[in-house]
């Protein structure tokens, strides 16, 4: 009965076990995100690019795409505006992208505001507009030993706003400028807009 039981432990000891060889691990896909549609037009976020595609059927186009870092920002705010102008159908693509860079004393937040007005029929851009809005916030020293201190908060605008009109026009507009810009069809781009007539007195 000894032998039986020295047998069995020294079995069980000198049982060897076979690994099986680990299969090579698949990296994710990285994931397609939906972000928004109107009419056959789409939104999406497709490896690390803000795309627009266009649906017509069961094809599927690519209509525009736009890189950016992951580490630094990531598309929002995704709209697309159907509108027409000088009775031709347009689409106003927008997103925002926001960058954001800390110091000890000051903090910035940038967000940049994309605008891409399309033709999406003809596959042809019409205008792109960025606005870039910092919100910055920054600490101040009042005195040259500096141990005394304040917050300060300013805001900071650089480029265009661009809105569209019930006509169909737009309007690029700042602190010292605003110009109005009208579609012309035979050309297929916005124009500047004939001034409004000065009212007589």
């Amino acid at each position: 009965m000894k032998k039986i039981l020295l047998l069995l432990t020294l079995s069980m000891m000198c049982t060897v076990s076979y690994s099986q060889k680990k299969k090579p691990v698949k990296k994710p896909v990285a994931a397609t995100i939906a972000l928004t549609k109107a009419d056959n037009l789409s939104a999406e976020i497709v490896r690390n690019r803000f795309c627009v595609f266009v649906t017509n059927g069961k094809a599927k186009d690519s209509l525009f795409s736009r890189p950016f870092d992951p580490a630094k920002t990531q598309p929002m705010d995704a709209k697309i505006t159907p509108f027409k102008a000088k009775g031709v159908q347009l689409y106003a693509i927008s997103w925002t992208q926001k960058n954001i860079s800390q110091s000890t004393l000051k903090n910035e937040e940038a967000t940049t505001t994309f605008t891409e007005i399309w033709d999406a029929s003809a596959m042809k851009q019409i205008i792109a507009n960025n606005q870039v809005t910092t919100k910055v916030s920054e600490i101040v020293y009042l005195d040259k030993n500096k141990t005394v201190s304040e917050t300060q908060q300013k805001m900071r605008r650089e480029g265009f706003e661009l809105t569209i009109t019930p006509e169909g026009d737009i309007i690029l507009k700042n602190k010292t400028q605003e110009n109005r810009m009208t579609y012309d069809p035979t050309q297929q781009k916005f124009i500047s807009a004939a001034p409004a007539p000065k009212k007589k007195k």
